[in-house]
This record gives C-alpha cells, sequence and structure tokens, in this order.
C-alpha cells in the first residue's frame, strides 16, 4: 500500500546482468545508512505454499518495531507477490498495529516465485530515499540466478544489505539466497516452522541494523540471547573480507 492508503504494483524494470563480483569491490566503500528512523523494506513470498509461515510473520513483525523503538524507531514497508504476476508494496508503516492489519487483509495464492521484481522494487525505493536493510522471507526460487545476481549487486551498491530468511531447506533456493545476501554484504539464516523463536529473534536482529547500523547489532549480539544476531554479524563481516 502506498501512503494514502492504496496498494501499489511494484514496477518492472530490465533487470542487470553481468560480473557481480565487480560490485563487491565497489561497494565496500559504500557505508551502511542509518537516520533518526530506519526504513527496512519487508519482503514475504505469499504463494500458495506460503501460508503457515505468512501467518508466523504475521505474529512475530511486532518484534521488529519493538527492536528498532530504542534506536529512534523503524518504518517498515510491505512487499508481497502472490499468483500469477502480481507484487505489490504498502507505503511506509510506523507501527506494527498498522503492518499486522495490512498483513491480515492479505491471503496467498498460487503461483511463481516473483524475488526479481523484488529487487527491482528495492532498488527504485532506495533511489528515492535510503534504505536501511531488505529482509527477505522464502522458501523457494524458481528464477534465473544470474540475474537476481546482477540485482542483488546493484542493491550492494546502494548500500542496501539483504538479510535473506530461508523457511525449508530446499538447496536451490538456499544457494540463490545465499549468494543475494554474499554480494550486499548481508547475511542468510534458515528456519523452520517449529522454529518461531528463531525467526522472531532474527527479524528484530535485522530491524536492529536497519535503524541503527552495524553498532546496534553488534550491541545486540553481545546480550545473552544474542545467537542470531551474531551469526548475522558474523556473516556480515565475513562477506566483507574481514
Amino acid at each position: 500500500m502506498s501512503s494514502d492508503g492504496k496498494q501499489n504494483a511494484v514496477s518492472r524494470s530490465s533487470p542487470a546482468s553481468g560480473a557481480v563480483d565487480a560490485f563487491l569491490r565497489k561497494a565496500a566503500a559504500v557505508p551502511s545508512v542509518a537516520g533518526k528512523r530506519g526504513r527496512l523494506v519487508f519482503a514475504l513470498d505469499a504463494t500458495m505454499s506460503r501460508q503457515p509461515t505468512w501467518d508466523l510473520a504475521l505474529s512475530l513483525q511486532g518484534r521488529m518495531f519493538d527492536a528498532a523503538s530504542a534506536l529512534g524507531g523503524l518504518d517498515v514497508q510491505l512487499v508481497y507477490f502472490r499468483g500469477v504476476a502480481e507484487c505489490r508494496a504498502s507505503g511506509f508503516i510506523a507501527n506494527g498495529a498498522g503492518l499486522a492489519t495490512l498483513m491480515g487483509k492479505i491471503s496467498v495464492q498460487g503461483g511463481p516465485t516473483q524475488i526479481a521484481r523484488v529487487l527491482e522494487h528495492v532498488r527504485a525505493e532506495t533511489r528515492r530515499a535510503p534504505v536501511g536493510a531488505f529482509v527477505y522471507v522464502g522458501d523457494a526460487m524458481e528464477e534465473n540466478v544470474d540475474i537476481l545476481c546482477g540485482l542483488a549487486g546493484e542493491l550492494a551498491l546502494l548500500g542496501v544489505k539483504a538479510f535473506m530468511f530461508h523457511e525449508g531447506a530446499d538447496p536451490v533456493a538456499a544457494g540463490a539466497f545465499r549468494e543475494i545476501a554474499r554480494l550486499t554484504g548481508g547475511a542468510y539464516a534458515a528456519f523452520d516452522q517449529a522454529a518461531a523463536q528463531r525467526l522472531a529473534s532474527l527479524l528484530a536482529a535485522a530491524a536492529a541494523y536497519a535503524a541503527g547500523g552495524s553498532r546496534a547489532l553488534e550491541a545486540m549480539a553481545l546480550q545473552p540471547k544474542g545467537d542470531e544476531a551474531r551469526l548475522l554479524l558474523t556473516q556480515m563481516r565475513q562477506g566483507r573480507g574481514s
């Protein structure tokens, strides 16, 4: 939904391709963005297989706002795809209740993955105003992985780190999600429906980064229950060669 409450379809554009590793060297000089209020794009696969995890994400999404509240707050935009060609984005929402209301109105529909369109949208959104982080939750990847990696490289140049949270154990999706995370300097983590607390902690850690940058994630990693924050932080450091 846009800021006036109407849902907007994510526009199509020509995806990038090419030597994505070349982006890594350039992206290393791009600082992470953290302002008084963080901006996070929260993208979900809403195809038919996702109903249980959609419900789980709905029940846990408030943790993102809670984690960011002490760091100046967080504005979250919901992006989802479903059906044959539907991919939509909300406006940026400043509280968990508003996001929960929106998510509660969306039902899943069968169809292929549309991750390229999601990445294209994050690219366009970041060009309008800085986005601190991009979170994706899904279980499958049915697209050209080289196109996805080209788009991930563009996000890296814009300073957007992707946090790719993978439900299940599909090896094709795992490989693609890991590479998107690596190219952007973000992180990958797997979870299952029985581990709701793990997903909650992952979302909270990504939100802390969006609102407060690396220092906020480092502070969360030092907490007794900071396992997921430590996981994400370790991957991010490895991705930039430290």
